[in-house]
């Protein structure tokens, strides 16, 4: 598998969703009979890539991936699978943590194979952002899972421009993802481009020049929350996202595609090409994201800022 080959990827079907609910109960009949559905869904609709972390339903939705993959012969060989480390979820008397120390990395990418079963992750990302890591001992459990052919590419996630700098000084191979939460309902990261000097742009947190630091550096942006839960397709409260949602069905209608495909086209058609991560385990609505995964964005540079603009609220400074 390639650089190439991940960044070719237009729509990844995150698996959040899978395996039941978020307690110790064991996996059931049900919880493989849902996983097998969103997953041929998922196949059907062209997605091929698909997104894990190891806390998803405290390890059970890796597990019942697993079970999955087990049953069918041949499906591990057709499929890119991608996990997270670094959160470590509340446990007993110890609160929620990050941890990205280089031996914890290495034991949950060991743990992750487990459930997977699975002899190699193709893309690992580190989750968060963990403060008393140190890069160097990062990179040196990076390696180590490298070298051992354990995982074949490495890539972040919820991490700005200076901390990928940071650890791809250490790191001896290319971290080749980033994924981040964009929307047309959480748009800071494009917002923050244009409200430079501008008293709005106090207000927007969204760390400047990481855009842009992944494009020049070949790291491909991934959408986690690229429906919005389906805020601009069905779910709407505000004026702006009831006329948003106006919006997308009228586009939807003239260019013969989803609302879903509209939503997500907005997302694909910036120039970094983001790939969204849709999480949905509804076997319809997993469909109904097919032509973005299948085809190029058909949305005019117009229809893109009427999208932009519509969703704000307001007019552009």
């Amino acid at each position: 598998m390639t650089e190439a080959s991940v960044h070719d990827h237009r729509v990844l079907y995150g698996c959040m969703g899978l395996g039941g609910s978020w307690d110790a109960e064991p996996l059931g009949a049900g919880d493989i009979a849902e996983a097998e559905a969103a997953i041929r869904a998922a196949l059907d609709a062209g997605i091929s890539m698909f997104d894990h972390a190891d806390i998803y339903r405290r390890g059970k939705a890796e597990a019942v991936f697993g079970e999955v993959l087990a049953r069918t012969p041949g499906l591990r060989e057709r499929i890119v699978l991608q996990t997270k480390c670094g959160i470590r979820l509340a446990d007993g008397d110890r609160p929620g943590i990050y941890d990205l120390r280089g031996a914890s990395i290495v034991q949950r990418v060991e743990e992750s194979l487990a459930r997977l079963r699975t002899d190699v992750i193709d893309v690992l990302l580190l989750h968060r952002p963990d403060p008393l890591a140190d890069p160097e001992d990062i990179a040196k459990g990076l390696m180590s899972l490298h070298e051992q052919g354990l995982v074949r590419q490495f890539g972040v996630s919820n991490m700005n421009a200076a901390q990928i700098a940071h650890l791809q000084a250490h790191l001896g191979v290319p971290l080749i993802a980033n994924q981040l939460e964009m929307s047309l309902l959480r748009r800071d990261w494009v917002e923050s481009g244009v409200l430079v000097n501008t008293s709005a742009g106090a207000a927007n947190g969204f760390p400047a020049g990481t855009i842009e630091h992944c494009r020049m550096n070949g790291i491909g942006l991934q959408a986690w929350g690229p429906l919005a839960k389906g805020r601009f397709t069905g779910r709407q409260q505000s004026p702006a996202e009831r006329a948003t949602a106006q919006l997308v069905a009228d586009l939807a209608e003239a260019k013969g595609v989803t609302p879903e495909a509209i939503v997500l086209w907005w997302l694909q058609r910036h120039p970094a090409r983001i790939a969204p991560v849709i999480g949905t385990t509804n076997p319809d609505r997993i469909l109904a994201c097919r032509y973005a995964a299948e085809r190029e964005p058909e949305l005019t540079h117009e229809e893109w800022y009427r999208l932009w603009i519509t969703a704000r609220g307001e007019a552009l400074p």
